[in-house]
């Protein structure tokens, strides 16, 4: 009988803690509840979860509350692009303006056997390690070619080639890691208005002699590109390309016939006009420049 007593007392005690310790999570689920505002997940689900803080915020989540809060604009998603854009406005309920996606641009076109002046570095692999030391190469502005920006990118859209960090413009989503690691800020975020776009591809900012003493291809400020196209300014020695006024690339034809070095270029993705033109070109096994003067097509008499 003292067993069964027990036992009851027992069912009884733990009954009534039950029913205490529900009371107690409910009032404090009350209490302590954090109201989440729905639309936090609604643009959650149209993020692409890519986590790859192009927008600025450590992740998708972060910046989904900031744009449910009115802290952010809908149009930040690099990898989500447009589309993700204009779904996240209408969540939002408000209007976004058209954008350019930004793509990564290395602002510098020397392949290693273009550098003049180089020095045989022993140390740590790296172009911050490299950065540090003086004389690894004549030019202080460009590329090292030791590959950070091609490690820290998620998207394979980034590799040295031939000593050259080279973007492909099939991967870059904008993502912006090559830039934030490039030691020298060298590469930097252009808006592509077009599939492809004229770039400055150098950063020194030295004078012209200065210039061909430590590269074959970097730019010598001789002023002919801003003379012939209106969105080419000069910064001291080193042009630069206001993007704002950047309406076609017609607006470079004449600037790029006129540059005498390689510092003037396309980058991004080929047209179907380039394409097409050599389709039918049978490419060599290995591409090397030819360069040439004016001196070299003189007919000598005398």
């Amino acid at each position: 009988m003292s067993t069964a007593i027990t036992v009851l007392l027992a069912a009884a005690v733990l009954a009534v803690l039950a029913v205490v310790v529900a009371y107690v999570l409910g009032w404090a689920n009350r209490a302590f509840e954090v109201k989440v505002d729905p639309r936090v997940a609604a643009v959650l689900e149209v993020l692409p979860a890519a986590n790859c803080g192009a927008c600025g915020f450590v992740g998708c989540g972060e910046y989904a509350e900031a744009v449910a809060a009115g802290n952010a604009p809908p149009n930040l998603c690099a990898p989500g692009g447009e589309n993700c854009a204009q779904q996240i406005a209408q969540i939002m309920g408000v209007s976004v303006e058209p954008s350019f996606p930004y793509r990564a641009v290395v602002h510098c076109a020397a392949r290693f056997n273009q550098r003049l002046g180089r020095n045989a570095y022993r140390g740590e692999p790296t172009c911050a390690a490299a950065n540090l030391v003086t004389d690894v190469q004549g030019c202080t502005y460009g590329c090292l070619g030791l590959g950070d920006c091609e490690r820290v990118c998620p998207y394979d859209a980034i590799h040295v080639i031939d000593g050259l960090a080279t973007v492909d413009y099939h991967q870059c989503i904008g993502c912006k890691r090559c830039a934030a690691v490039c030691p020298r800020n060298i590469i930097t975020m252009v808006p592509f208005k077009a599939e492809r776009m004229v770039v400055i591809a150098c950063s020194n900012k030295d004078f012209g002699p200065e210039v061909r003493e430590v590269c074959e291809v970097g730019c010598i400020g001789c002023k002919a590109c801003s003379k012939h196209a209106g969105p080419i300014e000069m910064a001291g020695q080193l042009p630069i390309i206001n993007y704002d006024a950047y309406v076609s690339e017609s607006d470079f034809t004449t600037a790029l016939e006129k540059c005498p070095r390689e510092s003037l270029l396309f980058v991004g993705k080929p047209t179907p006009e380039d394409l097409a033109a050599v389709a039918g070109e049978k490419l060599p096994d290995r591409v090397e420049g030819d360069f040439k003067t004016t001196v070299d097509e003189t007919e000598w008499r005398g």
